[in-house]
């Protein structure tokens, strides 16, 4: 179980931190959220992986740890908060620049081989 926990963890960082790079606004919102469930997971397993265990040190034979599941429950509140904070940033650049690429720059045109360039515009 601790082996399918940890590749759980492992693929959600990655691709998180790959939506990260790209250059649109909704990939790197996804990814920060994929970020945010890895986190929640790893501090979920801080608190040991132990089936049937109680919260409570005393009452039972094997017991689990309750400070990272409230810091999991205080992380989910904080990651929705994030999100959607992140989710109106870019919506307001997208209504300010009027594209969704992260830094404000719209992408370079590689026209094909022989293609005749595009006349400039002049202001």
């Amino acid at each position: 179980m601790e082996i399918l926990f940890a590749f759980v963890i492992g693929t959600l960082t990655a691709s998180g931190v790959y939506l990260i790079l790209r250059a649109r606004t909704f990939p790197v919102v996804v990814g920060l959220t994929m970020l945010s469930y890895a986190v929640n997971l790893f501090l979920f397993a801080t608190g040991r992986l132990v089936t049937a265990g109680q919260p409570i040190i005393g009452s039972a034979k094997s017991y689990t740890d309750p400070l990272p599941q409230a810091l999991v429950l205080t992380a989910i509140v904080i990651g929705f908060a994030m999100t959607a904070f992140v989710v109106v940033l870019a919506l307001r650049s997208r209504a300010d620049t009027g594209d969704d690429h992260v830094d404000g720059q719209k992408e370079a045109f590689w026209p094909e081989p022989g293609a005749k360039p595009a006349p400039e515009e002049t202001r």
